[in-house]
């Protein structure tokens, strides 16, 4: 990563702008041209740099309701849990930990009452309890490269 791609990560950390050709501006504002801009961007993703670049939503003030979930999966059915636990649309992403609850991933529902719903989906598909641990406080957490 070179000073430039540093610039771009701690630039679009503050906002995105809303209008016809926002990569243009965000690259003019950065001295690029739009096709420099995307290329860097895409190659950030590409050798997994950035995990991925989009918006982020706070489910709740949208009416809807967000939480992080744990399952204790056997290591024999782990792949069988992964590809079951995937399927749900309400599963925003999902992550193997070195722990005993091994695989974590984060539910987004429309309405507060469909999270519920989705977690006994979700048991009642794997057979495993799932361990619901809601966000009781929000942090930011801003990451600043060093140019």
């Amino acid at each position: 990563m070179d000073d430039i791609d540093r610039n771009i990560i701690n630039t679009l950390q503050h906002g995105f702008p809303v209008c016809d050709r926002p990569y243009l501006q965000v690259a003019t504002e950065l001295g690029l041209t739009e096709q420099e801009l995307l290329d860097r961007l895409q190659a950030l993703l590409d050798d997994g740099t950035l995990s991925r670049f989009g918006p982020l939503y706070h489910a709740e003030l949208m009416g809807g309701a967000l939480t992080l979930a744990a399952v204790k999966v056997p290591e024999h059915r782990f792949d069988e849990v992964t590809e079951i636990i995937n399927a749900f649309p309400e599963v925003a992403h999902n992550y193997a930990r070195n722990h005993e609850l091994n695989m974590w991933f984060v539910i987004a529902t429309e309405t507060p009452e469909q999270l519920q719903q989705t977690i006994d989906a979700i048991e009642q598909h794997t057979g495993l309890l799932v361990f619901n641990m809601p966000k009781i406080n929000e942090y930011f957490v801003g990451l600043k490269l060093e140019a």
